[in-house]
């Protein structure tokens, strides 16, 4: 009877353990103005961002924005030019990372 209870006991911790990880993805995506200055705020990781980035998230099913900001080219593995390289009339965005939470 002792090993069940104790067995049941690292059931119920593992499973807790699980449920309080929350699922969480990055997605990357070009920073371009909108004339709003939407782009700016997520850019810059101002508080006016939030709400776009909370919108982002919830419109593919999560239900928060955890952070967002600029990301250097560099970031994301090398396949994105950086401004200014091989950027014809400026043609190359900036990127922002938003991480969002189910």
């Amino acid at each position: 009877m002792r090993f069940s209870s104790g067995l049941l006991a690292c059931c119920v911790l593992l499973a807790a353990a699980t449920t309080a990880s929350a699922e969480s993805r990055i997605f990357i995506i070009a920073n371009e103005a909108d004339g709003y200055g939407v782009d700016q705020c997520l850019a810059k990781g101002d508080k006016c961002g939030a709400p776009a980035a909370r919108s982002y998230c919830q419109s593919r099913d999560f239900a928060q924005a955890s952070s967002y900001r600029r990301v250097d080219p560099d970031e994301i593995t090398g396949s994105v030019p950086k401004a200014g390289a091989n950027c014809a009339h400026g043609g190359c965005s900036e990127y922002v990372a938003i991480t969002c939470q189910r």
